[in-house]
Order: C-alpha cells, then structure tokens, then sequence
C-alpha cells in the first residue's frame, strides 16, 4: 500500500467516526422511546430488510459477504448500546440480565443476529432449556445446532473439548457466528473456551441452569478445561458478550445441588457482603430469597472482576476455600461436588466468630464441615494447582464476616 492510499483510507476512517457518532446518537434515541414505550430491542425483519437494502447498493458484488458481516456488528453494537440503555434489570452491567421467564427471550435479550450459533448443553440439563433457547433465536440465525455433551465434571476434558470444536469446523462457522452455552459450570468453561479458542475468538453468550453457574462461573470470563487431572490447568479469559441468568431454571435442580451453588453465595457474603451472608444464615425460605442473592453476588463478583480483569491482585479473593478445596474435589472422585469441598475449604482459612458462623450456615444446608482424606493426598493436589507460585501459595484468610486477608505463605506450611 502507497502513502496515498494510506491517506485516502485515513480520511475515509475519519469520516466514518463522524457518521458513527451521528449514529450512535439516532439510536440512542431510538432506545429512548423504546424504553419509554416497553418496546423491546429486537425488530429481526427491520434488521434482515436493511441488510438487503444496503448490500444490493454496493457497485461491487464481491464485498457483498464483507460488508454484511460489517453491517451486522453495526447493528450488534447498536442492540448493545440500546441494552446499556433501555435495561433497567441488567445486573451490574449490560451484559449481565437477571430476571425470571428470560430463558424464552434469551434471542431478544442477547441481541443474537448471525448465520450460526452452537448451542452447548449436557446430558443432564432439562431438554427443554436449549430447545427453548433454540425458538428464542428464530428470525435472528440462520441455523442453529445443538451439541450435547456428556454430565459431569470428568467430562471438562480436552476430548469432548474437541468435539465442541470439531462441531464447529464442520458446520463452517465463522468470526461472526456464536456460541451459547445453557447449562453448569462445566458446560459454560468449555463453551467458553470452545469460542475463545475457535478463530482465536469467536462470540460466546451464557446462560447459566444451575445456582453454581449463576453466582459464580457464568461471569468473569474464566473459561477452562480439565487436564491430567488437574481442574482447569488449560484456558483462557474470554468475556461472554451477554449473561442471561434465570431463576425459574433452578426449579429443576435437585436440592444438593441447590445447597452446592449456595457455598459459592456463602464465600462472597464471607469475604465481603455482610448484608448476603445474613441473608442466607437468616433465609426460612430459600427460594423466596434467592433472586436477590443471586442479584448481590453478582454485584460483588463483577466488582471484583472489573478491578482486576485478569487475577493480578485483588480477584484472588474469590479464591476463599479454592485452596484446599480443589484438592478436596480432586480426591474424592466425584463424591464431594464443588461447592461442598469449597465450603469444606473455607473452613481451613477462617478463625472465631467467623468460622462459627461458616460453620453453622454450611450445616444448616447439609453441605458438610469435615472429611476424612489424608493430608498427603491433599498437598500433592495443593502443589499442582495452578495458584501456586513456584513453592509459595497465596491465601484468603477471613477473621470476620463481610472481611479477608492475604497471606503468602509456603505450601510446606499449610496446615491440613
């Protein structure tokens, strides 16, 4: 390329910085009345009906596929800002959507409009919920698949990783098409990674199915794969561009795994949201309450990921009970879930009232405070974690609820 093309191609970038702003102010207007009149984002016919319209003006028909991929992050863009807008329940940004029945517009809601998405779902989510998800997306994809893997976490592996993917080299996906995840946290890691990994990116959007997934997993951007058994040793940080989270679902969940997800809820409210472990240590009707603990866990978690993106300093809180508790999980084979060995491993880090009161309210949701693996077992896992640092480890210690501590300290040192 000559200077002179450089130049004209400058000018014409210039121009175009204009005409977005210009834009990008009509929309917001737009969104304006659309929020004053409760109507919703999407209009999938308008958006197909122009995309016509201003391909069939170019003079070069070889663009054609360029521009309209171009002209549909124009309008993704534009639904993103109309959902900073309009949202009064995006929680604690745009693209965090809590609210109950927002399964059946998960098309609406994420502002979806490509050729393709991969639906991501495992073998124990209610059929019903992807499917559902599937006709929330008519008029706004083309196609859309749905890979089901297998349940369970020994299936966050790097086999069924590459089926995920192999699903998507042979429907031809592209940069502009995506993937949703509609399940757990497994299910939501390695869609995840699935889409950072594919075309070194492609677009990912998450609903979560499971309190776990809900207050934790599904947002942050932590995307991962089991290997050599290790939890999450192979990933990559990759923002979903929308969180749906949908209360309603946990109606299917079985009530362990309810009490498993709410170990997760007990660590945020443990390290700094007073208001929510009083909340969940007072609750007589779970259910009742848990729209508005999912609502403070989300505003605490994202908070804290906002701060620190990428786990340089202050995300490592989110680690309490992560330590001991990854082995914990490890070594039992299945037998104790995630949240459980979590709250098993917050119990290592916390001292007086604080650990009464951990202690009292992981009891009170049967999650259990004890367990019987040695300790040796417990620290070759601790010293294949991918927190460790050479020898040293760094800790969460709570001494009161609502507060914590950093602690670097030797691995050796660790008392088990």
């Amino acid at each position: 390329m000559n200077e002179k093309e450089r130049q004209a191609i400058d000018a014409i970038d210039s121009q175009m910085a204009r005409l977005f702003e210009e834009r990008m102010a009509a929309v917001e207007r737009i969104a304006q009345n659309k929020k004053a009149a409760g109507a919703p984002i999407e209009d999938a016919g308008r958006e197909n009906a122009m995309l016509a319209r201003r391909c069939a003006e170019l003079g070069n028909p070889s663009l054609e596929p360029y521009y309209s991929d171009f002209l549909r992050s124009v309008i993704r863009v534009s639904k993103d800002y109309q959902g900073d807008i309009i949202s009064g329940q995006a929680t604690p940004g745009a693209n965090i959507f809590l609210g109950r029945g927002s399964l059946g517009r998960a098309g609406e809601i994420c502002g979806i409009c490509c050729k393709q998405a991969l639906i991501v779902t495992d073998s124990g989510v209610p059929a019903e919920y992807p499917k559902t998800v599937e006709a929330s997306l008519a008029g706004r994809v083309g196609h859309c698949t749905i890979c089901t893997i297998p349940q369970g976490e020994a299936n966050k592996n790097i086999e069924i990783y590459k089926n995920v993917l192999e699903c998507l080299v042979r429907g031809g996906f592209t940069r502009t098409d995506c993937v949703i995840a509609v399940g757990g946290g497994v299910v939501g890691d390695l869609a995840g990674f699935a889409a950072a990994s594919y075309m070194r990116g492609i677009d990912f959007y998450n609903i979560p199915t499971t309190l776990l997934s809900q207050v934790d997993s599904s947002v942050g951007g932590k995307t991962a794969i089991d290997f050599g058994e290790v939890k999450n040793i192979v990933g990559a940080f990759h923002m979903p561009r929308k969180v749906i989270v949908d209360p309603d679902t946990l109606s299917t969940l079985p009530l362990r795994q309810l009490h498993n997800g709410l170990a997760e809820a007990i660590k945020m409210g443990a390290t700094g949201d007073a208001t929510l472990f009083g909340l969940i240590e007072n609750s007589t009707d779970l259910l009742s309450d848990i729209e508005e603990i999912i609502r403070r866990c989300l505003n605490y978690k994202m908070s804290i990921v906002n701060a620190d993106p990428t786990e340089k300093g202050l995300r490592r809180v989110l680690n309490f009970g992560h330590t001991v508790g990854h082995a914990i999980e490890a070594c039992s084979a299945g037998e104790i879930l995630h949240g459980e060995a979590v709250g098993l491993g917050m119990l290592y880090f916390c001292e007086g009232d604080a650990r009464r009161r951990i202690s009292a309210v992981l009891s009170k949701y049967g999650l259990p405070v004890s367990h019987n693996i040695p300790a040796n077992l417990l620290m070759d896992k601790i010293a294949r974690d991918k927190k460790a640092a050479g020898d040293s480890i760094t800790i969460v210690r709570v001494a009161s609820i609502g507060s914590f501590s950093f602690e670097k300290i030797n691995i050796r040192d660790l008392k088990l």
